[in-house]
């Protein structure tokens, strides 16, 4: 059986990832000339030219494209390994990249991760707060966690809690524009929108009568945060979860509508690359985030 050219896949990644053969030979520590060798090497041997070469750029190939992707997992896999065989030896360390959704990020991973770096100190996170929706694998995270009902993709998804919103107004907008007692009516209204979650807002009533409501006002943002001062000052109706809205709820400054009719309920997950190899650093805070956001 002839064994795959794995340095030529790796250093494939390298150039694929920095589009330079200068840069990804800086990168790797070795001459143009053994970067150039090795991705020859490797299209003679898969029959396909990876790269389109000019005197100013270097771009994929359709056939370089998913290649790259590929490489990019066995370059990956093979510094997992390897940590791996280091961390059997010692206490986790190094670096993990982690991206969480802003305000959930600020609020309730940013506290925990204290605790964690208390517990241990060989180990640096890099945290990356957006309520966008990051590539894990393009952009080199290790965890990410996604508040969302997922699409099929070969990320590793586990979902750690239920996330439940609420359908919120200030009492100032419902005296101006009326109270909805169906979901159906909420077409009539000033409606607020978090333009990160795709399609209408569905509800589901008794009998499991479900509505569909598209959501359409005067702001849309793609942050939740970003909408409760148009909230409170009586702009619209919103849907929101409990973490953004804080106490505003308990105040009396929003309240809630229609609560027979409960939006579907949205998962907290944590999500990796696809590789089933992951760094002892890295499934040490999957556990740690496990146990602490599972309530």
């Amino acid at each position: 059986m002839r064994l795959p050219d794995l340095e030529a896949w790796a250093i494939f990644a390298t150039v694929a990832e920095h589009r330079s053969f200068t840069a990804a030979a800086d990168a790797l520590g070795l001459s143009k000339a053994t970067i150039s060798k090795a991705v020859s090497r490797l299209e003679a041997d898969i029959g396909q030219s990876l790269f389109h070469r000019t005197s100013r750029r270097l771009a994929l190939t359709e056939a370089g494209r998913p290649l790259a992707e590929h490489a990019a997992l066995i370059l990956a896999s093979a510094h997992v390994a390897e940590e791996a065989a280091r961390d059997a030896a010692s206490a986790p360390a190094g670096r993990i990249r982690l991206a969480a959704p802003m305000t959930f990020g600020v609020g309730k991973i940013a506290p925990l991760l204290a605790d964690f770096l208390a517990a241990h100190p060989g180990i640096e996170i890099d945290l990356h707060l957006s309520d966008a929706r990051v590539d894990i694998v393009a952009e080199g995270f290790d965890i990410a966690l996604r508040i969302a009902e997922l699409p099929d993709s070969s990320l590793r998804a586990r979902r750690l809690c239920t996330i439940q919103t609420y359908l919120v107004a200030a009492p100032s907008y419902l005296a101006a524009h009326g109270t909805p007692t169906h979901p159906g009516q909420l077409g009539d209204h000033a409606l607020l929108g978090y333009t990160n979650i795709n399609g209408p807002w569905r509800f589901r009533g008794a009998g499991g009568v479900e509505v569909s409501v598209k959501a359409e006002g005067p702001i849309s943002a793609n942050s939740g945060e970003a909408l409760l001062p148009a909230l409170v000052a009586g702009l619209g109706i919103t849907r929101l979860p409990a973490f953004i809205l804080g106490d505003t709820l308990e105040t009396g400054a929003v309240v809630e509508l229609l609560p027979e009719w409960r939006a579907a309920p949205v998962g907290l997950h944590l999500l990796t690359p696809p590789s089933p190899l992951r760094p002892a650093r890295v499934e040490a805070l999957i556990a740690f985030l496990a146990d602490h956001l599972r309530d």
